[in-house]
């Protein structure tokens, strides 16, 4: 590497078959970025080669066993020799840009900035011969804002901040001034750079994770040694064997093995954990030390990260009210712009008022901020586990003050668990009915059936043979069990067949239970108690929403009122919010009227039952774990499957809302006094310029305050 200058490349990260380098002049010239991937991709020993230029960065897998650092530097040094004398650009000038490509971004500022060193000079006498050079120095730095202007008006046929941009600078040069146009033009391509960094700032963070996620697997097939695959053919259920200093290519459950894992590009969390035999892995996660097998759940555009990436880079952050509203005050406010600034020239006779009132508007910075507020908030949200589809939703959800929850699944952990088992006869050991109610239910698909069995399993029961056997969907089961006619289902089913129930009264406690009903012979034995227990975030969550964010609770169920008005009291949410036994249309139904009542709503569910009320929702929230289809309907994925990031997700929402308010304060206020200042007094075109922009970049800057604060926060602890 000795031979190639530092700026030419540098390696970012290795392993083993892997090679990433940061190559910074990527961005600036394609051409020779595709050149560079062609001769790559002709050698040998290389297998992939990618190139990401928005982060300037390229990627190389290569055969395990060469050593690839250490040819490095004369394949590399051979492509940029390729490059230059297959380029129309001369090896000297690529070299040149090579070595000044960190300055990249800035390039537009070259010409504006002669313009104005060469306007300053000739304010004095013995350089008055640089004058004609100034002049068509200003003219080209003034060209790129003639094309735009001209182009919205030929093209488009409507005016723009650009045409009033134009008109600034012909006034200011008709008066024959030279350094006021030059610096006002310096001041725009600076306003401009400072905005498309900030802007840019998420969307390099976005590929840099795109980078990290591994383009390569060891996949272990049977007892033959692990073999390497492009981890896009990985397939769902495969062994994957993952090496220390290894970005991890799938999400997937530890088989085998016990590591050291760096989430960091995923989670935003700086400190390691430990991953051990059944929990769960994530792509694009860095293996620090250890070896792990796993287990392959999800890959490819399945995985945590890559939704993470595609819901970035496809969300429409503009698609917002605040953002098209700027947009439409933009285009009202251009030609009363243009008629004051009319006024003023005709009245006052100076042109320099006219130009100040054309340079001043109280949309730019705010059509900036915008966007940038709501990719930083959309980063920050990914990064806490949660995928928001677009500014809209974080926009109205900042406005949510009624949530819907479904209770299945939702509040509670969609699981059924075996509390108790009662008997009714004296003596009768409730062993024995729970075992005749798992001999009866054994091998059916179905929930509770399952449940009863592996109760009866956790208990260390013997469950006996089953005989001839019918099911009657929604009621319950006959079975023969050891000559004996057991009969296991709901109390309507027991009541149809006649069961003689003796003595038996439910207790108070039973009442506001699910049970499962027994009987052997048509004689009543007992009843099973069951449960879906509520998630362990579910209490703290509803006090939460309804003590520290004022919003409305509403409970939405199939489930019977009882259970449902149980649930209901054990999280705090008012029994006359409570919706039981209710169908998929009429749960949809109780959310459009709510929202016709003037409530933003949003609602919370993750079933097949659930996607209509998620649609009719202003805002939806479904889990990851959640039904395919409430998945692709919801607005919003907590993709820990955790309810508590909700909270994280609305406090982000109310946050970047707040920021949005601040961001057209800084714009609307300088903006404004300075108009009134150039509309009376008067007021340098310069001077307004950097108002203009000062305000924009300062508004810009500070929707990245948040993500900023957070790394701050990461590299302190």
């Amino acid at each position: 590497m000795a031979n190639l200058t530092p700026p030419a490349y540098r390696i970012i990260h290795q392993t083993q078959g892997r090679v990433r380098l940061g190559i910074p002049w990527l961005g600036q010239h394609p051409d020779n970025a595709k050149k560079l991937q062609g001769i790559l991709e002709n050698t040998d020993y290389i297998t992939h080669v990618r190139i990401n230029r928005t982060a300037r960065s390229l990627i190389i897998h290569y055969q395990p066993g060469y050593s690839m650092v250490a040819q490095l530097s004369h394949l590399l040094s051979k492509c940029l020799s390729d490059q230059a004398t297959s380029s129309t650009t001369h090896p000297t000038t690529l070299t040149s840009k090579l070595q000044n490509s960190e300055e990249g971004e800035w390039s537009s500022l070259q010409l504006p900035v002669t313009a104005a060193l060469l306007a300053f000079l000739c304010r004095f006498p013995r350089f008055a011969i640089l004058r004609p050079l100034a002049v068509l120095t200003l003219l080209a730095a003034a060209f790129p804002v003639a094309q735009r202007a001209f182009h919205s008006l030929m093209g488009q046929r409507r005016l723009n901040i650009d045409c009033l941009d134009l008109l600034a600078l012909s006034l200011s040069g008709w008066q024959g001034k030279l350094l006021t146009p030059a610096m006002v033009i310096v001041l725009h391509e600076f306003g401009d750079v400072i905005r498309e960094q900030t802007a840019r700032s998420t969307e390099v963070r976005t590929t840099n994770l795109m980078d990290a996620i591994g383009h390569f697997a060891w996949v272990k097939y049977g007892d033959r040694a692990p073999q390497q695959i492009p981890s896009d053919r990985v397939q769902v259920g495969d062994t994957v064997v993952v090496y220390p200093g290894e970005q991890i290519p799938v999400d997937g459950t530890v088989l085998l093995g016990e590591a050291i894992v760096d989430q960091q590009s995923l989670t935003g969390e700086a400190m390691p954990v430990v991953r051990q035999v059944g929990q769960s892995v994530w792509a694009s996660t860095l293996l620090r030390s250890g070896q792990l097998y796993l287990r392959a759940d999800r890959v490819g555009k399945q995985t945590r990260a890559a939704a993470s990436i595609e819901l970035l880079q496809k969300a429409p952050v503009h698609d917002t009210r605040m953002a098209n509203y700027a947009e439409k005050v933009a285009d009202r406010l251009i030609l009363p712009a243009l008629l004051l600034a009319a006024i003023v020239l005709l009245t006052t006779r100076d042109p320099a008022r006219a130009a100040s009132i054309l340079t001043l508007d109280f949309v730019t910075g705010v059509r900036v901020s915008i966007p940038t507020a709501f990719l930083s908030a959309l980063n920050h949200t990914t990064r806490h586990g949660v995928l928001v589809r677009s500014g809209r939703t974080l926009e109205q959800l900042a406005e949510v003050d009624t949530i819907v929850f479904d209770k299945t699944g939702t509040l509670t952990q969609g699981a059924i668990a075996i509390t108790g088992v009662r008997t009714v006869e004296e003596g009768l050991p409730p062993e024995t009915v729970l075992q005749l109610a798992a001999a009866a239910e054994q091998r059916l698909n179905h929930p509770l059936a399952e449940a009863i069995v592996q109760y009866a399993q956790q208990q260390n029961l013997e469950i006996p043979a089953r005989g001839e056997w019918s099911y009657e969907v929604g009621l319950g089961i006959r079975a023969q069990i050891n000559g004996h006619n057991a009969i296991v289902g709901s109390e309507r089913f027991l009541q149809q067949e006649e069961v003689d129930w003796g003595n038996w009264m439910p207790t108070d406690v039973e009442r506001l239970q699910s049970l499962i009903y027994v009987a052997c012979d048509h004689r009543f034995l007992g009843v099973i108690q069951y449960t879906d227990p509520l998630r362990p975030e579910s209490r703290h969550l509803v006090q939460t929403l309804q003590r520290d964010y004022g919003i409305e609770l509403h409970l939405l169920t199939g489930d019977q009122t009882q259970r449902a008005e149980q649930v209901a009291q054990d999280l705090g949410i008012p029994a006359t919010r409570v919706y039981a036994e209710a169908f998929p249309e009429q749960k949809a139904m109780i959310v459009r009227d709510l929202h016709r009542a003037g409530r933003t709503v949003a609602f919370v569910g993750d079933g097949l039952n659930d996607s209509v009320a998620l649609a009719y929702a202003d805002v939806s929230v479904s889990f990851e774990q959640g039904s395919e289809i409430a998945r692709e309907t919801a607005d919003v994925v907590l993709m820990n499957n955790n309810l508590l990031d909700l909270l994280e997700v609305i406090s982000i929402s109310r946050q970047t809302r707040d920021l949005i308010e601040q961001n057209t304060t800084l714009v609307v206020v300088p903006n404004l006094i300075a108009l009134g200042l150039a509309s009376t007094v008067g007021l340098n075109p310069l001077v307004a310029t950097a108002i203009h922009n000062g305000s924009a970049i300062v508004a810009g800057v500070n929707s990245l305050r948040p993500l900023l604060q957070h790394q701050i926060e990461q590299q302190g602890g």
